[in-house]
């Protein structure tokens, strides 16, 4: 039995009780189920109480009466706790509605008179320190699995009336205020039961002189021995009639205070006895410790316990002490939470087959050297001083059966780094938890083992030289610092994985091909690192059945980055192309030529880009017009464009552009129309020039051949280099080529090369826009200065 699993104890509830404590014990305390009302100064049982009420303590009040009425509304009641308080008579028929009620507790009351009435359901009854004169003994009590009584005199009256017909599962008697009538031994039959359980005054000497017979009596626990070596014998005569029958397997004795020469004596008296287990837990030992004799003859002890072992004031040598322990001839010893610093080899074959040493002291030199101990199949060592795992390896060499090693919880390192470990062969079982190894602990491990449990270490990586491990079925790491997953290259038999808590960002998906043989893996609760290295690995994952991969979803998140931390693996989702890059390139490659097709496309079946000068010249004119003084504008000015084109050209111009311009309420000057007669034509185009806003110029090859026109476009021109004015318009009627222009129309070629110039377009669709970029140019605001011939019409 390991250390933490049995605790000294006063009162021992039985397995179906247990059970039902803790399952209740799980209510909140506030809810229906649960109640808890102790120490509320109550001098009667509350009456509103819910009818569902499973549990109800009202312990440490002053309730001195029960009645019928009080009880009988809460049908489902198990457990009812009526401890300390006043009851002096109880009728046990008030809880004859009560059909569910398992766990009564009416201990530390003042009751000296109990009627008797069975009740169904009862298992559990504890009546004990109460002021019964005597033993509230009833048949129906028969039917219990514990019994708990105090007493403070017994007499075989007493159990008289029921001592054939009882038939309890335990019963626990408290006798710390037991006294005899007389110096005389008293001979008492107890009623049948397979657990007794005596607790006895703490803080005096042993003392009770009576025989005890039980029939059928299988578990024996005795609580408070205090023993020197005057009264040692005053137990040995106890003991004497309740260790006499063949039943009696079990017996644990709690908070035991003795001299050495008694506990071997008590040990010399109980082997020959068919006691199998033997249990002691809270030991001190008083005085001197010296050697002696003990006769190790044919026993029926199978396993001795030894819990909290201390010695108070005692010299001792370790001969004296050791060797009893060392040469007993019983298959398991546990020797826990004791100061002992050694332990030493039997003299002669062992029959030792467990060994459980946890919590002790031992260091490197134990059992060195030791061949005596081949028949040895379990090793516990665990929360020692043991620190060379080496030594360890060589501990073990002459245990030729040994199966299963626990050296959890020491200081452990692996000092050598030359050389083979020596182990026997035959472990399989290797506990190594909790020390300070490293990934040098794979250089040293028994061949054969399968089951191995390395958590809590200081374990980064499996060197790819280690120790092969062919027969591994189970792997423990967690709470190291490995970065990833171990393949199964080395652990060819693995199938049962834990590497929890670690530094796993990026574990590689190659686990699940080179792991065919897995059955379980927990790897949760590592700092998974969200890219698209992880996609894999999660898919690999997620096919896995729940049965295999322990803790998931739950234990496995994101760490990293930032915005996906704590983000389940299972929620995390990288495309495709995110994370290939070859893909990536393609699908932008693709992208691009479908798109620059599609330009081309809408280019040629469109002609966007002619939609696109149109729209950038539309809105330079207006941002140019809206930034022009109106003042500045109206300056001698009487028309709003001079138009210059040529002769060949002038149905498009009487068609189209004065149609749509004039439409616009805009005074155009046409030289047939609107020159002065007898003024020469160089004075009419410069006068129009001067006294026109704009000065339009329709362009096409004809436009070239015209002597005229180059006059007209030379003036404009001029005044626009003059002024740094914008007032030049050039529309294309017809595309010119460059090298048709000749070579003294620099001024043309230096417009068109300069200037932006709208194009006529032939398509009828086309044609809204050039308009809207033609009215732009205009600031159809402008007041016009007329001529006096016209004012005066």
């Amino acid at each position: 039995m390991m250390a933490e699993d049995k605790k000294p104890i006063v009162r021992n509830f039985p397995v179906g009780v247990t059970t039902l404590l803790l399952t209740i014990s799980q209510f909140s305390p506030e809810s229906v189920f649960s109640v808890d009302w102790s120490e509320k100064k109550l001098t009667w049982l509350p009456g509103d109480l819910s009818p569902q009420t499973k549990v109800l303590n009202v312990s440490h009040n002053n309730i001195s009466d029960l009645q019928v009425s009080d009880i009988s509304f809460l049908s489902e009641l198990e457990i009812l706790i009526l401890s300390h308080n006043r009851i002096q008579q109880l009728d046990l028929s008030v809880f004859r509605f009560n059909q569910d009620l398992e766990y009564l507790d009416l201990s530390h009351n003042q009751l000296w008179k109990l009627s008797c009435h069975p009740l169904v359901s009862l298992k559990h009854l504890d009546l004990s320190y109460n002021d019964f004169d005597a033993l509230p003994i009833c048949k129906e009590f028969g039917s219990l699995m514990q019994l708990v009584l105090s007493v403070t005199k017994l007499e075989q009256s007493d159990l008289l009336p029921i001592a054939n017909d009882l038939h309890l599962n335990s019963l626990l008697v408290y006798l710390e205020g037991y006294y005899a009538k007389t110096n005389e031994t008293e001979s008492l039959q107890i009623p049948n039961t397979k657990k007794l359980h005596f607790i006895f005054h703490p803080n005096s000497l042993f003392s009770i002189r009576m025989n005890i017979s039980v029939n059928i009596l299988a578990l024996l626990e005795l609580t408070n021995i205090k023993l020197n070596d005057e009264n040692c014998h005053v137990l040995m005569n106890f003991l004497s009639e309740l260790t006499r029958g063949p039943h009696l397997v079990n017996m644990t004795m709690n908070r035991v205070e003795t001299t050495w020469k008694c506990l071997v004596t008590l040990f010399q008296f109980l082997w020959p006895k068919p006691v199998e287990y033997l249990n002691i837990y809270s030991l001190t030992v008083i005085e001197d410790i010296s050697e002696e004799y003990f006769k190790y003859s044919k026993t029926a002890l199978t396993a001795l316990t030894i819990e909290h072992f201390r010695y108070r004031d005692v010299l001792f040598s370790q001969n004296a002490l050791y060797s009893v322990f060392s040469e007993m001839n019983i298959m398991m010893l546990t020797l826990t939470d004791t100061t002992f610093i050694h332990m030493l080899c039997p003299q002669k074959p062992s029959k030792f087959t467990l060994l459980n040493f946890t919590q002790n002291v031992f260091t490197d030199s134990i059992f060195e050297n030791c061949s005596t101990l081949s028949r040895l199949e379990t090793l516990i060592l665990q929360k020692n001083g043991l620190k060379d795992l080496f030594k360890i390896g060589l501990m073990t060499q002459h245990m030729l059966s040994l199966e299963m090693l626990d050296v959890s919880r020491n200081s452990l390192e692996l000092h050598r780094h030359e050389g083979n470990c020596a182990w026997a062969e035959s472990i399989v079982v290797l506990d190594l938890s909790s020390n300070m190894l490293t990934d040098s602990v794979f250089r040293c491990l028994p061949p054969k083992v399968t089951v191995l449990d390395l958590h809590n270490n200081r374990i980064k990586s499996i060197p790819k030289d280690a120790t092969s491990l062919d027969a591994l079925e189970e792997l423990n790491v967690a709470f190291n610092s490995l970065t990833d997953l171990p393949g199964c290259g080395r652990l060819s038999s693995l199938s049962v994985l834990i590497i929890t808590n670690n530094a796993i960002s990026q574990p590689s998906a190659k686990f699940f091909s080179s792991c065919q043989r897995m059955r379980s893996v927990k790897a949760g609760n590592n700092p998974f690192q969200c890219s698209c290295e992880l996609r894999d690995f999660i898919k690999g994952i997620s096919h896995m059945s729940s049965d295999v991969v322990e803790d998931w979803p739950e234990s496995y998140k994101c760490d990293y980055p930032e915005s996906y931390k704590k983000t389940a693996l299972q929620d995390f989702h990288a495309s495709e192309l995110a994370c290939n890059t070859t893909l990536l390139i393609v699908t932008i490659g693709i992208s691009m030529l479908v798109l620059a097709a599609l330009v081309t496309f809408v280019c040629v079946c469109f002609d966007l880009p002619w939609y696109l000068r149109m729209v950038c010249q539309w809105t330079q004119t207006r941002y140019r017009a809206r930034n022009i003084p109106l003042e500045e504008l109206q300056r001698n000015v009487q028309f709003h464009a001079f138009i210059s084109y040529s002769g060949h050209d002038s149905a498009w111009v009487k068609n189209e552009l004065l149609p749509n311009l004039e439409r616009e309420g805009l005074r155009i000057c046409l030289h047939e129309r609107d020159f002065v007669a007898g003024k020469s034509i160089v004075e009419n185009i410069i006068n129009c020039t001067e006294q026109s806003y704009k000065s339009v110029f329709v362009l096409s090859p004809n436009f070239v051949q015209s002597e005229w026109c180059h006059y007209e476009l030379y003036f404009a021109h001029h005044k626009l280099f003059h002024e740094g004015s914008h007032n030049l318009i050039l529309i294309l009627l017809d595309s010119i080529p460059q090298n048709s222009i000749p070579s003294k129309y620099h001024n043309l070629k230096a417009l068109m090369a300069k200037r932006t110039y709208l194009e006529w377009p032939k398509e009828k669709s086309k044609h809204g826009l050039f308009w809207a970029n033609v009215r732009a140019a205009f600031n159809t605001k402008l007041t016009l200065q007329l001529p006096n011939d016209t004012q005066g019409h």
